[in-house]
């Protein structure tokens, strides 16, 4: 596990205020809930308001759920606070996903991108050369 936070705690922040701080774990669901205490303690502390972090959290834990399941070596948290939109970035090193299948339940399988949409303002999908990257972009008042 590597935990990096930029700036340092310590150094003067310009205006405006940026904070960012990525975190990278093994692709297995029992990281899942260390991405998502990571996401609210560090949330906690750069003062983001208690809603928004509910929803941040509730988005890190739907899009590592994701990484994890379908992830093969790693997934990596990267979350950017920024003028007043948080960017939650998560990626991970896996093989495209399959659409849901027409035949299957609502109740059963994809959820939490339903989750993601609606409480984010914006979201982007990426498949990249080594993986998937998901980017969800929440305003934010901090």
């Amino acid at each position: 596990m590597s935990v990096t936070q930029f700036p340092p705690t310590n150094a003067p922040l310009p205006r405006p205020w940026r904070h960012q701080a990525q975190l990278t774990l093994p692709a297995h669901e029992a990281h899942v809930s260390a991405a998502r205490h990571f996401a609210a303690d560090l949330l906690g502390c750069w003062s983001v308001p208690d809603s928004e972090r509910d929803s941040a959290v509730l988005i890190v834990d739907e899009l590592a759920a994701n990484a994890a399941r379908y992830g093969r070596e790693s997934m990596t948290l990267l979350l950017v606070l920024d003028h007043d939109t948080l960017h939650i970035v998560v990626t991970d090193s896996g093989t495209p996903v399959e659409h849901r299948r027409h035949d299957v339940a609502p109740d059963e399988h994809g959820r939490g991108t339903g989750i993601v949409q609606y409480l984010a303002q914006s979201t982007e999908i990426h498949q990249t050369c080594g993986g998937r990257e998901v980017r969800a972009h929440l305003r934010c008042r901090a």
